[in-house]
C-alpha cells in the first residue's frame, strides 16, 4: 500500500511542542486547531488527486476522531477509516523511551492513556490493531485488516 502520509506531529504548533516537551500534556483546546488542520491537509491531497492519504496522530478521544470524521463532508471522495494502534501502557512507554530525537517523553504516555477514550463498538470505521508483536507481525495484522476494510466499503459502495 503505498499512499501519502501525514505525520500529525509536524503539524503541532510551536506551544504543543513547548508544552509536550516540558511534560505538559495538551489540553482539548490544545488539539482542535491541529486535528482540523490535519484532517484539511488529507482532504487537500486526495482532492489534488491521491487515491488516499494516511495520517498518523494520537486522536485520543471519541470528539477527536470526529473532527477528522467530518472529511466527507468537504470532499465526496473520502472515505475515512481509522487504525487504533493499541498496546499495554509499559510497552508503549518503552517505545516511546527509545524514540531518538523526538520532543514528546516516556512520561506522557500515561497522561495520555488517562484521557484516552478506547473506539466505542459503534465506531464501525475503527480497525483495531494490537501492536504489542514484532514490526513486521504489526504490519502485516494492519495491512490485512485495512485491506479487508476497504474491500468491504467498497462492496457496500457498489
Amino acid at each position: 500500500m503505498s499512499l501519502p502520509y501525514i505525520e500529525g506531529d509536524e503539524f503541532h504548533p510551536e506551544a504543543n511542542v513547548k508544552k509536550m516537551s516540558e511534560g505538559i500534556p495538551l489540553t482539548d483546546a490544545d488539539r482542535w486547531d491541529w486535528l482540523t488542520q490535519l484532517r484539511e491537509e488529507a482532504v487537500k491531497r486526495i482532492a489534488s488527486g491521491s487515491q488516499g492519504v494516511v495520517v498518523t496522530c494520537s486522536a485520543l478521544k471519541r470528539k477527536y476522531r470526529d473532527v477528522i470524521r467530518v472529511a466527507p463532508y468537504y470532499s465526496h471522495d473520502v472515505l475515512v477509516h481509522f487504525i487504533y494502534l493499541h498496546a499495554r501502557e509499559e510497552v508503549l512507554v518503552a517505545r516511546v523511551g527509545a524514540r531518538k530525537g523526538h520532543y514528546m517523553p516516556a512520561s506522557m504516555v500515561h497522561s495520555q492513556f488517562g484521557i484516552l477514550e478506547a473506539p466505542g463498538k459503534d465506531e464501525t470505521d475503527v480497525i483495531s490493531v494490537d501492536v504489542s508483536g514484532t514490526l513486521e507481525e504489526v504490519e502485516q495484522d494492519a495491512l490485512a485488516k485495512i485491506r479487508d476494510a476497504v474491500k468491504a466499503e467498497l462492496v457496500m459502495d457498489s
